[in-house]
This record gives C-alpha cells, structure tokens and sequence, in this order.
C-alpha cells in the first residue's frame, strides 16, 4: 500500500455541536477496527557507539604475562601484538612451555616487568598469524548412517595440527628463542609455571 504525504491527505472537518466545535478527521485518517495478529519487528535502535578496544598500560609486545584461566593457566608467554578483535596474540614459545600462537583476553592475563626482545621476529607471519580467519575451526563432516554406528565404541581420533600453523609457530619462535638465550634465567623462568600457596598474599607482590 502506498502512503500519501501530508500535504495530499484531505484535511479534517469541523462540525458545531451545541456550543462548541469538534474536529472530525477524514476516513482515511481514522484508526483501523482490525490490528494484525502478530506484532511487526522493528529494528532495534543501537545507542552503544562500536569503540576499538584500549588496552592496558602494562600490555606491550615483549611483555611477559602470566595467564590466569584457560587450558595453559599459570603458564608464562609472551605478548607478540594487540589485535584489534581487542584480544592479545600470545606464544609460549612452544618449545619451552608448550604453549602454542593463541588469542587471549586481556582481563584475563596479569603483566609482568619481565620484557623479552622481539627483534629479528618474522613481521609477515604475525601479520598473518593475528589476521582475521586464521583460527577458525574447520567443520566436521559428521559421520552418518552404520559406519557411524558401528564406529560409536572406537577412541576418537588425535587432532592433527596443519602443517602450515606449524611452520608458522617455528618461525615466530625462532628469533624468540635466541633472544631468551642471551638472557641468564630467562629460559627457566618462561618453563616454569605460576601458583599461589597458603600464605601468599598476591596484593603484595611485585610482578
């Protein structure tokens, strides 16, 4: 149904009753009898403006950050760059704690004064690495019918991690690691793990 704009529409009426005047709108101004039976969706009116994330003070890349949730808790890495998702792209390097290149929340981490050099760090691969669709999961082709029946009691199988992340992490690791050899105790403060025993008082350490 097309609308007619205001200045075609008819104007009301005017009619006298006893003392005073009335205004009757026209018939096709009135309001409808019938209303539908379901309600229309609107849009919603968005009154949040989208702002890029700010990080912490403390948060620059080289930084050592000790996780605090998460699969690799208590572990320490090192902070490689800010993503604008507003998340932190991280590695362990994986040779010394097992972590592998993940994103991270950034509430989730506690900073350290520890720095640890990102000269000689291949820039490309971090690039690539911190672009969007690089950690996407791959989808299952679910199994169907008997095969997956009879397939029900079988150990799932081990996932196998694409040789092009591989390469990638050997190649951000690498100038990672000779940078953390020069330095004395560097490579066993990174293996080892943060945790708190009876007594600690974590509002007291220095980190």
């Amino acid at each position: 149904m097309s609308t007619k704009p205001d200045s075609e529409k008819p104007p009301p009426t005017k009619k006298k009753f006893g003392k005073g005047e009335r205004v009757i709108p026209h018939p096709s101004q009135k309001a409808k009898r019938f209303y539908p039976a379901e309600d229309e969706s609107r849009p919603k009116k968005v009154r949040k403006s989208i702002r890029p994330a700010r990080p912490r003070p403390g948060l620059e890349p080289g930084t050592v950050l000790i996780l605090l949730a998460g699969r690799f808790r208590g572990k320490r890495v090192i902070l490689l760059k800010h993503l604008p998702q507003g998340v932190l792209l991280i590695t362990g390097p994986f040779k010394v704690n097992g972590v592998p290149l993940r994103r991270v929340n950034a509430r989730y981490v506690i900073a350290t004064s520890t720095r640890v050099d990102l000269k000689g760090i291949d820039q490309k691969t971090v690039e690539k690495v911190g672009g969007e669709g690089y950690f996407t999961r791959e989808k299952k082709q679910d199994k169907k019918g008997e095969e997956a029946f009879f397939k029900q009691g079988e150990k799932p199988e081990k996932k196998k991690v694409a040789s092009a992340r591989a390469s990638d992490q050997k190649a951000v690791d690498k100038a990672l690691l000779t940078n953390i050899k020069k330095e004395e105790h560097l490579l066993d403060y990174l293996r080892s793990s943060f945790s708190l025993r009876k007594g600690d008082k974590p509002h007291e350490m220095k980190w």
